[in-house]
């Protein structure tokens, strides 16, 4: 067992977690936060993105024990004083989700996108998303509200 601490959603968190334990199983089955998927086990979907001290990564390829010390904001850390964030906000208003299961990791994985890239459009929304799947809505509503988020045109 190793000893670990971090801060989740502005929260100190401790525990003793198995080496091998996945950070995104950390997050769901030790702070009950299931807000992060578990999609496929192998860094394909996306469905677990979380920031890790500000930039976002697939959680199923980070050891727990990797994230000590560190700073994770998970999909249930984004709204503040009950309001949503603007990019969760983008999707509700421009339908960017259907079965809800891909969320999560496209809004973290969106927050980040327009974190680094100001500057946005279609071309370049698209580039940045391949490395989440949706099953559902053939991305073209999800890119309006990352565009419409971003103050871009898609």
């Amino acid at each position: 067992m190793t000893a670990i601490s971090m801060t989740v959603n502005g929260k100190a968190v401790s525990a003793d977690v198995e080496d091998r334990t996945l950070l995104v199983h950390f997050i769901r089955d030790h702070l009950h936060l299931t807000g992060t998927h578990v999609g496929c086990d192998t860094s394909q979907c996306g469905a677990c993105v979380v920031h890790v001290d500000g930039r976002a990564i697939k959680s199923c390829t980070m050891l727990a024990a990797q994230a000590d010390g560190a700073t994770v904001m998970t999909i249930e850390g984004l709204a503040k004083d009950g309001k949503l964030h603007p990019v969760q906000e983008a999707f509700r208003e421009h339908h960017g989700l259907q079965c809800g299961f891909c969320t999560p990791g496209m809004i973290m994985t969106a927050v980040d996108i327009i974190r680094r890239k100001p500057a946005l459009d279609e071309k370049t929304i698209r580039e940045e998303l391949e490395g989440n799947i949706c099953r559902c809505t053939g991305y073209h509503n999800i890119v309006k509200a990352i565009a419409a988020a971003a103050g871009a045109k898609a």
